[in-house]
């Protein structure tokens, strides 16, 4: 049931089957968070993902916690005769599939797109893997952090007796391909509920990487054209800078500053905001010296400014710095650690954790909201192996106590449910 900290369920009446091994779950873990059926179909052992990664809570890993939530599991041996059938009744009657594994490894048991769409024509399928369904690494074995160091957008850091070491860094790939994977899973099914065709869609998470750092990326693919066509801005003279933040580090104006507590952001590359801001602290001098370009100036270079406003931002607190920003229309952001942010007003306001009692661990809720509600989030915990298996077939597919006793001694749910 909803709680005050819970919002609405904006996916009611969405069905979804999710064959998934690992981190490529998460395609469906907003679906559930938005209140749709999601159905994690899983091999008598269980996904792993239960045992992977840090921390383990409670006996089950933060990962699973996070990524299965909502869900309902159920288990099938889908390799007899009795699972995929089981598998395809379930199908017949849901709305997408989700295969978050090596690409195939449905079509492997039987049960490929041809097979999905022979009992359900409107059915639409999402494989999400590590490089995609095609392509020379398609069978390549990974992990998540394969497809950031991929895309570029994390580099080996100095370690251990100067040897290569992995860096904390945010992990792109294994959540922006989920999330690419959840639009297109619901364009799918908008188009099916419009046509009565179903589709199968893939994403890489390789793939989405890349384009999710695109502007680093299109940046140094547009400095590969002349310079008569392709240039800095006008403040800078039209000279052409590195692409991406790269070209933010001699920035003066739109910087990083320390405080008397911590760090600050400054992005005062407006005139109009430095004027606000030299005018709230007093020194419209350094306006009047000053005053740069309307648009998009960072002072770059200048250090002499540098070092003043770093005198002048370790006087105050972060917090005092961003009040003053809120007062005088100063663009002046907090800096916060993944270890601190829950202590932030802002966060406490708009994404208030979700709480261990319900979900085993503290969780972010899903991130965006219906206007006037709280945040939509899951209802349930992540599920045990199979905990939901006969609750399933019984009010998706209407067995009863008796047929689903009949198909445990097939062997449907593994050898184990047979005895």
């Amino acid at each position: 049931m909803a709680d005050s900290q819970q919002g609405g369920s904006l996916l009611s009446g969405l069905r979804v089957i999710e064959c998934s091994m690992l981190g490529p779950g998460a395609v469906s873990t907003p679906l559930a968070d938005l209140g749709a059926d999601v159905i994690k179909v899983e091999p008598p052992s269980g996904d792993y993902i239960r045992s992977m990664s840090w921390p383990i809570v409670e006996g089950a890993s933060l990962l699973h916690l996070h990524i299965s939530r909502g869900k309902r599991s159920v288990v099938l041996d889908l390799a007899t005769d009795a699972g995929r059938g089981l598998f395809l009744e379930l199908v017949r009657v849901s709305d997408a599939v989700v295969e978050a594994m090596r690409p195939g490894g449905l079509a492997r048991r039987g049960l490929g797109y041809e097979q999905l769409h022979d009992v359900n024509p409107r059915i639409v399928m999402v494989t999400v893997s590590g490089y995609g369904m095609t392509g020379p690494y398609r069978d390549l074995p990974s992990h998540g952090i394969a497809y950031d160091a991929w895309a570029g957008s994390v580099a080996p850091a100095p370690g251990p007796e100067g040897m290569p070491s992995i860096p904390d860094h945010t992990s792109i790939g294994i959540t922006a391909g989920p999330l690419f994977g959840t639009a297109a899973l619901l364009a799918g099914v908008l188009r099916a509920r419009q046509t009565g065709a179903g589709c199968h869609l893939e994403v890489a998470q390789s793939d989405a990487a890349a384009a999710f750092d695109w502007l680093r990326s299109e940046g140094h693919r547009a400095y590969q054209r002349p310079d008569s066509e392709v240039t800095g801005n006008p403040t800078d003279g039209y000279e052409r800078r590195r692409p991406g933040t790269a070209g933010m580090a001699e920035g003066v104006r739109y910087q990083f500053y320390e405080s008397s507590d911590g760090h600050v952001l400054f992005m005062a590359s407006e005139r109009k905001f430095w004027k606000n801001f030299c005018a709230a602290i007093g020194r419209d001098d350094l306006y009047d010296a000053k005053p740069g370009e309307k648009l998009a100036d960072h002072a770059r270079g200048d250090l002499a400014l540098r070092r003043e406003l770093g005198a002048i931002f370790g006087t105050r607190s972060t917090a005092e710095w961003v009040e003053l920003g809120l007062e005088h229309d100063v663009p002046i952001g907090p800096v916060n650690s993944p270890a601190d942010i829950g202590n932030d007003p802002q966060f406490v306001d708009r994404i208030p954790w979700q709480p261990a009692d319900r979900l085993v661990a503290d969780q972010l809720p899903f991130p965006v909201r219906v206007v006037g509600e709280a945040p939509p989030a899951a209802a349930t915990p992540a599920p045990a192996v199979g905990e939901h298996t006969e609750k399933v077939l019984y009010e998706v597919l209407g067995y009863d106590a008796d047929h689903i006793a009949e198909l445990a001694e097939t062997g449907a749910f593994g050898a184990r449910a047979a005895h």
